[in-house]
């Protein structure tokens, strides 16, 4: 797997763009149940077809442009492919020195996040810490672990481990990143509405905010048209108060992840399973107004 992901790190990023959006759309038809689970999640959020369907395309532009993130970048500014909208935010939230959570959903390139904060606001004693889930084979395991750690950008497993890591770096004023529209492992999560639906929402986001003081902003990757780049757009974020019970709080960050997607629906990934329950946990099940 690791040659293949720097054979295609060589190509433009135009081209890997162009060849991943015809893989969205053979995913898309190759796929009856993606198909159907892509439709369903528009149709929930109430979202108009001709706004959502170029999502389709943009899934696969997802999965092809990782060679050029992980591969191509590395030890190499990101320059004319980045641009910058509300980056002032996180500077004055860095200013407060009381940490800072970046939260985003599964929209847009939300890897070039992480890269653009460790790119101009973060350094190799101060990075900023992102949780991710290890891929499962491990050839891509290799690849991930060695495109993603880079100056001033660091990993935490989701695990208990990587919590309590993320814990100390915001005790420390550093940044923080997630996707708290990912269905949380170990049952740490609570149903609350998301477009309307009973989703199994992760508590971890509001948690940290909660228990550590941190500030919290909203923040997406913007995909420009024909390989030109990204936008990095970063916007204020919801008040968790600290005596906010987990499912208000999730119903918070559910409500903010909701107006980010609004703002571009052409670029949230439809297809991925976001009513799902976590296999094997006892959490009960979701709300009768899940089936509505």
């Amino acid at each position: 797997m690791g040659w293949v992901f720097r054979f295609l790190s060589r190509f433009p990023l135009a081209l890997l763009h162009a060849l991943g959006a015809a893989l969205g759309w053979l995913v898309y038809f190759a796929s009856p149940t993606y198909r159907r689970r892509f439709k369903a999640n528009v149709a929930q959020a109430g979202v108009a077809w001709a706004e959502a369907r170029p999502a389709i395309a943009a899934a696969g532009r997802m999965a092809a442009e990782l060679p050029w993130l992980w591969v191509a970048t590395r030890g190499q500014p990101l320059g004319d492919k980045l641009r910058w909208d509300g980056g002032e935010l996180i500077a004055a939230a860095l200013e407060q020195k009381r940490g800072l959570v970046m939260l985003t959903p599964h929209m847009g390139c939300f890897e070039i996040c992480a890269q653009a904060i460790a790119e101009r606001f973060t350094t190799p004693e101060a990075p900023i810490t992102v949780l991710y889930r290890p891929a499962r084979q491990a050839s891509l395991r290799d690849v991930m672990a060695g495109s993603r750690e880079r100056p001033g950008l660091a990993t935490a497993p989701a695990s208990l481990a990587g919590v309590r890591q993320m814990i100390r770096a915001l005790r420390k004023g550093e940044v923080i990143g997630l996707l708290p529209d990912q269905v949380p492992p170990d049952g740490l999560g609570v149903w609350a509405p998301f477009f309307g639906r009973p989703a199994y929402t992760m508590t971890l986001a509001a948690r940290l905010v909660q228990q550590t003081g941190a500030a919290l902003l909203l923040i997406w990757g913007e995909r420009l048209p024909g390989g030109q780049g990204f936008v990095v757009h970063v916007l204020p974020a919801p008040q968790i108060a600290k005596e906010a019970s987990a499912e208000e709080a999730a119903a918070a960050v559910n409500a903010a992840m909701e107006s980010l997607i609004r703002r571009a629906p052409g670029q949230y990934l439809w297809g991925y399973h976001r009513y799902k329950s976590p296999r094997g946990l006892d959490i009960g099940a979701a709300p009768p107004t899940a089936q509505g």
